[in-house]
């Protein structure tokens, strides 16, 4: 969340005493880009810190499956602390509250993975690729679909950012530069659609995905250890879920044929389908132009989140970004 919810600070270290046995006295608001979620810090009065998660929507997959991997002896997973009731979430109202320790670190947008690092995410991934995930696990866990909803999301958003543009300035702005993208964007969700297509009709294996690995996902500590987080939406999906990341030139980082290579050195050898490779790369611009084009089209947010927004919509189709990374990903007959 970008801003701190109207829930009294008192009430959460309540609860932390009671479920996690943690005296605190102050908690400190972080701000995040996850809408569902409000994260902070906190020292303990013993000075062990914290990193708190309340959550609006959750699931118990993000808690267990990387309980799971690090049980599994994949070292890049934080794991959450347990309750006194031996659970890896407290229940908080309509929220829930993770609590995990705090890592200082910084993430793969405020510094330039080494290429030490680079090699070991890959060998990370590999690691989370190979696990065989129990059926406890996969039962409750979404599998890829090649679903539509993004796609036809975007398709709404030039009627829908008409009719508000009338009394909405931000809206009218949208309105006017899908226009002036309405050939580009209609190319790249036909791309998408097509490649949707071709591959609901081929066998493709599916493998735990994080489904986000971008660089904030991505935490460095001053010794070079690399952790995965944010485990909030894994799918069993093709492998290149997660490997169009490296490449895909998202946030413009990790897009150099070079930073591939040396990614791959610690992935290892592996077969890519750029069918698939292809496919994600346009359906993350797609998924993102439709949640970007959603919050400013919201009428409950604050005209300045709105405008930011709007220029994050806008960035998508900059020279040199995604979609002409996603054009070179595979040839189009």
């Amino acid at each position: 969340m970008l801003e701190k919810p109207d829930i009294a600070d008192e009430l959460i270290l309540s609860r932390l005493q009671e479920e996690y046995e943690i005296q605190a006295d102050e908690l400190n608001f972080l701000s995040s880009g996850d809408l569902n979620t409000a994260a902070y810090s906190l020292f303990a009065g013993d000075g062990t810190k914290y990193f708190l998660k309340l959550r609006k929507s959750f699931s118990e997959i993000i808690v267990t499956i990387p309980v799971f991997l690090s049980s599994q002896d994949i070292e890049n997973i934080i794991v959450p602390y347990q309750t006194r009731s031996m659970r890896y979430w407290a229940d908080f109202g309509n929220h829930k509250i993770i609590l995990y320790p705090f890592i200082e670190s910084k993430n793969g947008f405020e510094i330039e993975l080494s290429d030490q690092q680079k090699r070991n995410l890959g060998t990370a991934l590999r690691a989370i690729h190979s696990t065989q995930i129990p059926p406890q696990f996969t039962r409750h866990m979404p599998k890829e679909t090649f679903s539509p909803e993004w796609r036809e999301c975007v398709k709404s958003f030039p009627a829908r950012a008409e009719a508000i543009s009338l009394r909405d300035p931000i809206a009218a702005k949208l309105a006017v530069f899908m226009k002036s993208k309405k050939d580009l964007i209609n190319h790249v969700v036909e791309r998408a659609e097509r490649l949707a297509s071709e591959l609901q009709a081929k066998f493709l294996e599916l493998v735990l995905c994080h489904s986000d690995i971008h660089g904030r996902n991505i935490l460095l500590t001053g010794s070079d250890k690399l952790y995965i987080v944010d485990w909030d939406n894994p799918i069993l999906a093709p492998k290149e879920r997660d490997l169009m990341f490296i490449g895909g030139g998202i946030d413009n980082i990790w897009k150099s044929e070079r930073d591939e290579a040396v990614f791959y050195e610690g992935y290892g050898k592996t077969e890519i389908d750029l069918s698939a490779l292809a496919y994600y790369r346009y359906e993350r611009i797609i998924q993102d132009i439709a949640d970007y084009g959603e919050q400013v089209l919201s009428s409950d947010k604050a005209e300045s989140d709105r405008e930011r927004f709007y220029r994050y919509f806008v960035t998508n189709f900059e020279p040199g970004t995604r979609i002409e990374i996603a054009e070179k990903t595979v040839k189009f007959n």
